[in-house]
């Protein structure tokens, strides 16, 4: 089997707008039980409404002229490339793909920044002071291996192909990576975000070695906990509703779709939902993804929920607000919102 459990794309955009229904069990990923809701049963008219304006808030927030085109914002979180990832994923999960759709030139915005930002290295990295790390790598080159899923440009294989390659450098000897650029520590919050970006990669075609996914597995595993949850580090820090969410969703990314790891964190992402916290988006950034992979039941009661949060907690605007700022909370929203949609493929059962 190939690397991260899949053996080719799992899907593309066909056609703008189209809303597949959800996996069937079919070739390497897991069965879903037959009761797993799908887009039309969750995405209630109100929801569609609420995620059109804030597509359209995105839209208008992002810089359209100028050598930050593309961006967000000027300084901080808006103005780095973890931000033009994440809403050029949420673009891409509305159905807009590069040059085509009601968003189609706000994704080819997104994918002129992060490019302009990636360095002969292949670390995409901006000038944002304190954002530019490897949270940002992984977004930006996630969001990069879907673009170029889509398009398969010969100028986005080439930054793609070297951000992949920064990344396996950047993987230390217990398989997981850490802030820097260099295989040096490791946390589980940073190893997710890889651990997305080569499963993108590597189901568009950027050749990713087996040993780097086994690597991974191993650290991943290592840093589950009796709690049920997951460790920050190897070495310690108390699991969370975050780490716990990106633990399960970095196994299912990797194909590991079984076992106490996977049943265990379901549980502890359950119990704790309601301490999402400082990180609150981030968290359940990754917990809509766990629940939708774990698909039955678990997915059927937490979307609802969560969608239903998501609501309330619009601002007047159409967009969302965090410390982090309001394009990244608006995007993640996005995601989080969109994800039975099924559009996008690393998002995809």
């Amino acid at each position: 089997m190939g690397m991260l459990g899949f053996t080719g794309i799992p899907r593309l955009l066909a056609q703008e707008g189209e809303v597949p229904a959800g996996g069937d069990g079919d070739g390497d990923g897991p069965a879903f039980a037959s009761t797993t809701k799908t887009a039309a049963e969750l995405i209630t008219p109100e929801t569609e409404k609420a995620i059109e304006k804030g597509l359209a808030y995105l839209a208008k927030a992002q810089i359209k002229t100028g050598p930050n085109r593309g961006a967000f914002g000027n300084s901080g979180a808006d103005g780095s490339v973890a931000i033009s990832g994440l809403a050029g994923l949420a673009f891409l999960c509305g159905g807009s793909v590069p040059g085509r759709g009601k968003y189609g030139k706000e994704v080819e915005n997104c994918i002129d920044f992060i490019v302009s930002n990636t360095h002969t290295t292949g670390y995409i990295a901006g000038s944002s002071n304190g954002y530019g790390n490897m949270y940002g790598h992984g977004f930006a080159t996630l969001f990069l291996s879907q673009a170029y899923g889509m398009t398969r440009k010969k100028s986005l294989e080439e930054k793609l192909r070297a951000a992949v390659k920064l990344i396996l450098y950047a993987q230390n000897k217990d398989g997981g990576w850490r802030y820097s650029p260099s295989p040096t520590d490791a946390d589980l919050s940073i190893t997710v975000c890889q651990i997305m970006a080569l499963r993108g990669a590597r189901d568009a075609g950027i050749n990713v070695p087996d040993k780097v996914r086994d690597n991974a597995i191993d650290y991943v595993k290592k840093s589950h906990d009796p709690t049920g949850g997951f460790r920050y580090t190897l070495s310690g820090g108390h699991s969370t509703f975050a780490l716990a969410s990106a633990g399960v969703v970095s196994l299912y990314s990797a194909g590991i779709y079984d076992g106490k790891e996977i049943k265990s964190g379901l549980d502890y992402i359950k119990k704790n939902k309601a301490s999402a916290g400082g990180h609150y988006f981030y968290g359940h950034y990754y917990a809509v993804q766990a629940m939708w992979h774990a698909g039955g039941d678990d997915w059927n009661q937490w979307y609802p929920e969560i969608r239903n949060a998501l609501l309330a907690m619009r601002q007047a605007g159409g967009g969302w607000n965090a410390s982090e700022g309001n394009a990244y909370a608006t995007a993640m929203a996005l995601i989080i919102l969109q994800i039975p949609k099924d559009l996008v493929p690393v998002y995809a059962r």
